[in-house]
């Protein structure tokens, strides 16, 4: 685990992922792990009279494997702080493949603790197309350095 501090994240920096193919075994788990069971996702012949005639993943489930494919080396010196502006851009279906890229987009104080800042990342997730299906700001913690 190498030390990255508040002062040593470059804005801009980018990091992608490899790809990861979408299976219904995905999108059935996803569902009996949180409930979603929504013909959206569930049921092939109600999915062919709508706009998308087939299945879609859960924005929940695309979120969660992008993100997790973001989620490399671990950084002993911060933590998640969580998400903003998260969006479902465009569907992902069934055998899609998607891939996550990460690029640094702004660093800041925070409000309350001066031992620390906040980075915010850009996160995209693309399909097979190059087509972003989601997007959102995962924002950190950062510890500051103790060097003089």
């Amino acid at each position: 685990m190498k030390a990255i501090y508040f002062e040593d994240y470059e804005i801009g920096a980018e990091r992608t992922s490899t790809g990861r193919t979408i299976t219904e075994t995905d999108i059935v788990m996803h569902a009996g792990h949180t409930g979603d069971f929504y013909p959206h996702h569930m049921d092939a012949e109600w999915c062919r009279t709508q706009p998308f005639g087939q299945r879609i993943a859960h924005g929940t489930l695309i979120f969660s494997v992008g993100i997790g494919m973001t989620a490399g080396e671990i950084n002993p010196e911060a933590v998640s702080y969580g998400y903003d502006r998260l969006r479902f851009i465009k569907p992902v279906f069934i055998g899609d493949t998607i891939r996550a890229k990460v690029t640094l987009k702004e660093k800041r104080d925070h409000p309350k603790k001066t031992d620390c800042g906040i980075v915010v990342e850009l996160v995209e997730v693309f399909n097979q197309r190059g087509e972003t299906v989601l997007a959102c700001e995962h924002l950190l913690l950062v510890n500051r350095s103790k060097r003089a």
